[in-house]
Order: structure tokens, then sequence, then C-alpha cells
């Protein structure tokens, strides 16, 4: 799964890198993003100014808001067969701005320790998510939620965690923000895990353990880690 990663650059810097229109004012770098907080997004509406969606997905009929605290993940395999994200996988698709995230690796001796994954490039990448409105009555305002969509995990990936968060090809951020119906036969290749570009992994403190810490210190890696530009 993904439950935690960051958007630690500018966001003029992500505005820049993927031709955006204007991202939300106020904004600033992250290091500790997690479920139920803001993430910057950009929705399939048809333009490119960036929001701000809630992360952990409420479908439009449900009757609890909390059911968004375990549809944080979608997992790809199963997008179109789920009630909760069949809807939105064909018509409310949305990319989740990040430049990295975590995982728990599990040790043999079953400690698990947080590694921290980017492109070894440092750039920002666009997260493959699907969003919703739900609205909790006519007197309240609607709720913008999303969710992150997984895949397996590529060569890189495999030893650190099962699963690992769809990275789109800046080439097709486009056709997974496709307005409106798409067949889902269409959009199948797009989740594929990432290839073509490098990532980077090392161990960092287990103060990312805590949703609520949120300082540039919990992605330096740790001592006895490999360095952040050597792969594993």
């Amino acid at each position: 799964m993904c439950g935690r990663f960051t958007l630690t650059v500018n966001p003029e810097v992500v505005q820049l890198a993927f031709a955006l229109e204007s991202v939300p004012a106020g904004y600033a770098p992250r290091y500790n993003i997690a479920p139920t907080q803001p993430v910057l997004a950009l929705t399939n509406e048809g333009h490119r100014r960036a929001t701000l969606l809630r992360w952990g997905l409420i479908p439009a009929w449900a009757k609890d808001p909390t059911i968004g605290n375990s549809l944080i993940n979608a997992r790809s395999e199963t997008l179109a067969e789920k009630p909760a994200f069949r809807h939105a996988f064909r018509r409310r698709r949305c990319v989740i701005f990040a430049d990295g995230f975590y995982e728990w690796q599990r040790l043999p001796d079953g400690r698990r320790r947080p590694m921290y994954i980017r492109l070894t490039s440092g750039e920002p990448f666009a997260l493959a998510g699907l969003w919703e409105v739900w609205q909790p009555s006519h007197s309240e305002e609607a709720l913008r939620t999303c969710t992150i969509v997984t895949t397996r995990p590529n060569a890189f990936m495999a030893p650190i965690h099962s699963r690992m968060p769809v990275i789109l090809d800046r080439a097709v951020v486009d056709d997974w923000l496709t307005p409106g119906d798409v067949d889902p036969l269409e959009l199948m290749p797009l989740l594929a895990p990432l290839e073509t570009l490098p990532l980077t992994a090392y161990e960092v403190s287990k103060a990312v353990n805590s949703p609520h810490t949120d300082v540039p210190d919990l992605i330096r890696p740790l001592p006895a880690s490999p360095p952040p530009d050597r792969l594993l």
C-alpha cells in the first residue's frame, strides 16, 4: 500500500513541470502527508488548475464518511469491479502530485524499517488517483476526496514491499486525465509498474511513524543507510 508520501518542492516547481495554470495559494512543502489530510491534485475536469483533495475516498453513496479511512488506496487489478471505485475509475480520475513516498520494509527478524523512495532525479511525479464528491447533507459543504491507485511492485520495489503506487509517465498523464467516461480496458495499460525511470531508496527515521511529524529531517537517510544517489 501507499500510506505516506511527500511533496517537498515548492508548488511553482510542480506548476512548471506539469504545465498547470495555477496551484492553491498558500500550499507549502510537505514531508509526511498522511490519510485524511489535503493533497495537491489535478482532476479530469478539463482544466489545468491544481486543487486540494482530502486523502481517503468517500464514495458518493456512502452513509458514513469514515469509510474513507480505509479507502486510501485502490488496487489497479480490481478497480473496474469494486463498488467503491468502479464509477470513479470510469469517470473521475486524477493525479496526485508527490516527489517521494514511504514504505515499511519487513526485515528477516520481523522488524519493519521505514524506507523513503523517490526518483533518482529528485523530480516531482504524478500518482494515478481517483476522486469523488460526497455531500453530507443539503446544508453542509461537499467533500472532494481521493484515493491513490497501487499496482504490483517493479523489480526495484519488490525487495521493499509487495505493492507500489502507480507513478504515471508524464507522457500518459493527459491520457489518464481524459474528461468524462472512458472504457476501463483503455485505461488499464497506464497502470503498469513504473519501469522507465530509475528509483532510489534509503532508510529514514522512525519519527515518520507519527502523522503529526512533518519536518525536513524525515527524508534524510540514516547514517548506516546507503547514500540517496545509490540504488538498492
